[in-house]
């Protein structure tokens, strides 16, 4: 109810020079704009100056307790009050403000302002039916988080608008505020949302809808850039908000935000109070073009410290409904879309499509990929049909052209739990021209053909495990690797783990191949423990030695340097001297190296089992007897790759002498 109540009048007058010439105690005084309890006025004896102090005053929905403000000068010219140069203090008001006020209280109307030291100043005028109108100029905006209980955040900047509205006591309320903020700053505690350079249009309204309160805020993002964790942007995003706060919800009837390269963004939500958790969320983004919006807003998602490696193109739709704080659907359409990642040289795209998905129903995803690559390979065109189930995905049959051959998933069943996918299903790789594969993967050409039969493909969280066998047909003999397995195959640091086993390779092939000289004769292989990352070996076990049988056993003169070069510059040649320098070949009777691989040197072996002291590497047989004899066991890795480069790399002819 609309009142003015004096509790207490006049209770002294024409005391001590010191004292107060007038003391007038006023129970309480309410205002459709404000209300104050245990006002208390008192008049100095030269009646030129006052003071009033309040016990609390309570304003734009904003209480503070004892309040005091001094008039260096007091006009009283019933029915108008003034107090004119005064200064107000109170709990909540931070800084001392100066103010002016004239009030006149059988009216109920008046003028206030209020200024700071630091030059932010209010002007309202107020009537008598409750409705103000003034300005707000200069506002400090760090005002604003110290208001905020236990804020975290350090907020600055300056306000400039204008203000209007009406308030009336548990009657209708609304406020109206349009301005500019201007070099605002803001940064929380932990540095992971910080703005700077803040420059925007405000315009918003409050209105109290019986116990609830509806807000509309239309804000344009003119000046500044901001970090909200991960994500860098600057300005150039309009916003508008429409909603209401009631005691148990925050709940936006609209929300959408205008951002370069997407045609819309629509939400509508409604948060649970105070924890502001998701109690309902239907959102929907409009056609983004990935080309404008994936660098910014995408690639920090994916791999916040390296969005530079990644590139984006094409067009994406997308909705999402939660409710009860669980997703409940989502609908993605594809247009066109490429993606690729430097450093992990994987490329998809063109990728068109829709996936629908649905908490509680069975839906089915359609996606055409035209190609891809993920390292050196290059993949074909082809289509996915899945059936989606909750967190389960089924997938009939995936058929993956690679090169001239296929890779053809079937019978994949997974499934996403709370660290990620798993699953199972089964691999065949369909014959694969090794010439083609070796040009892919920068290998001098070999003949044969790649295939697998892989009836155990397991999917773990981080990891791809193949059982089964993919066996390589090339010169003459074959390769088969066993055990399989995809570390983080995504990821920056994808790993490759095998165990590779090669019988009876046509040395005489392989060594042309390579250019490694001549050697005639077979040869088999084991290769345990074997790990690549980035397709270089990092770890190994492996062993090289002749393969048993009958058969012509001749190495050339080029060759047995090369063998020894390999050794490293402790190893070489024991030749039988003199006329062994007219012949271009010699017989052997075993050819035998290994090396183990760990911390990026290659522990060297020879045909025994010998760990120390020297290794023979060939054993010669016939006449002339030759022998290459190694003497150093430990030799780095890399040192030995280059030298198995510049071997096969010089097309010089040894000399013996």
């Amino acid at each position: 109810m609309r009142r003015l109540a004096l509790a207490c009048v006049v209770v002294a007058c024409c005391g001590h020079a010191a004292a107060a010439a007038l003391k007038v105690e006023l129970g309480s005084i309410s205002h459709p704009a404000f209300e104050v309890q245990e006002l208390v006025f008192e008049l100095a004896d030269d009646a030129a100056s006052a003071s009033v102090s309040m016990r609390r005053l309570e304003a734009g929905g904003q209480r503070f307790d004892n309040v005091r403000f001094r008039c260096t000068e007091v006009r009283i010219a019933l029915p108008r009050l003034a107090c004119r140069d005064g200064e107000l203090v109170g709990e909540g008001l931070g800084e001392r403000l100066s103010i002016d006020v004239e009030y006149a209280p059988f009216e109920r109307s008046g003028r206030l302002r209020l200024a700071s030291s630091a030059g932010d100043r209010l002007d309202l005028d107020l009537s008598a039916d409750g409705s103000l109108a003034g300005k707000v100029a200069d506002f400090d905006l760090e005002r604003i988080a110290r208001w905020m209980p236990k804020s975290d955040f350090v907020l600055s900047g300056r306000f400039d608008g204008r203000v209007a509205g009406r308030l009336v006591a548990d009657g209708p309320v609304t406020m109206r505020l349009d301005g500019r903020v201007s070099a605002a700053t803001f940064s929380s505690a932990d540095g992971l949302q910080a703005a700077e350079g803040v420059g925007a249009e405000l315009a918003a309204t409050l209105e109290r809808v019986g116990r609830d309160w509806a807000f509309s805020v239309e804000a344009d993002w003119t000046d500044g850039e901001a970090y909200v964790h991960p994500i860098y942007t600057t300005a150039g995003i309009r916003a508008l908000l429409r909603g209401t706060v009631s005691e148990a919800f925050i709940e936006f009837s609209r929300a959408s935000l205008v951002i370069d390269g997407v045609d819309g963004i629509e939400a509508r939500a409604r948060f649970t109070r105070p924890d502001l958790s998701i109690d309902r969320l239907a959102a929907t983004i409009a056609r983004a073009d990935l080309a404008v919006v994936g660098p910014q807003f995408v690639a920090p998602l994916i791999a916040p410290g390296r969005p530079g490696s990644l590139s984006f193109d094409g067009r994406v739709s997308a909705g999402v409904v939660i409710e009860g704080g669980r997703m409940h659907g989502i609908d993605v359409a594809l247009d066109g879309v490429r993606y690729a990642d430097a450093d992990t040289t994987l490329a998809v795209g063109p990728l068109s499509g829709v996936v629908p998905w649905r908490e509680n129903e069975a839906t089915e995803a359609e996606l055409v990929l035209q190609g891809g690559r993920w390292e050196k390979l290059e993949l074909g065109a082809f289509e996915v049909s899945a059936n989606l189930h909750g967190p389960a995905v089924d997938i009939a049959t995936l058929a993956i052209p690679l090169l001239d051959g296929r890779v053809v998933l079937s019978d994949l069943a997974l499934r996403r739990g709370s660290k990620g996918w798993s699953g199972s299903g089964a691999a065949v790789i369909e014959p694969i021209s090794m010439p083609l594969l070796t040009a892919a993967l920068g290998l001098p050409e070999m003949a044969g053909v790649l295939s697998a039969s892989m009836p155990g493909l397991t999917v773990s969280p981080g990891e791809i495990a193949l059982d089964g066998a993919l066996v390589v047909s090339v010169f003459d003999g074959y390769l088969r690797v066993t055990e399989l397995r995809a570390y983080e195959p995504y990821g920056v640091s994808s790993r490759l783990y095998s165990n590779v086993e090669a019988r009876n390779l046509d040395l005489e092939q392989l060594t042309s191949t390579f250019e490694f000289g001549s050697i005639t004769g077979f040869i088999d292989a084991d290769v345990h423990a074997l790990e690549l990352v980035h397709w270089r070996p990092v770890a190994f076990d492996a062993r090289i030695h002749s393969s048993p049988g009958r058969y012509r056993k001749r190495i050339s003169q080029r060759a047995v340097q090369n063998i020894g070069a390999l050794a490293g510059p402790g190893a070489g040649a024991a030749l039988q001297r003199g006329i062994l320098g007219f012949f271009d070949s010699f017989g052997y009777r075993e050819i035998g190296l290994s090396c183990r691989l760990e911390g990026g040197v290659c522990i060297m072996g020879g045909i025994g089992d010998e760990t120390t002291g020297s290794f023979d590497i060939v054993r010669g047989g016939g006449i002339p007897a030759l022998n290459v004899i190694g003497y150093n066991r430990r030799v780095d890795w890399n040192e030995l790759s280059d030298r198995l480069q510049r071997v096969i790399a010089s097309n010089t002819a040894p000399v013996i002498r």
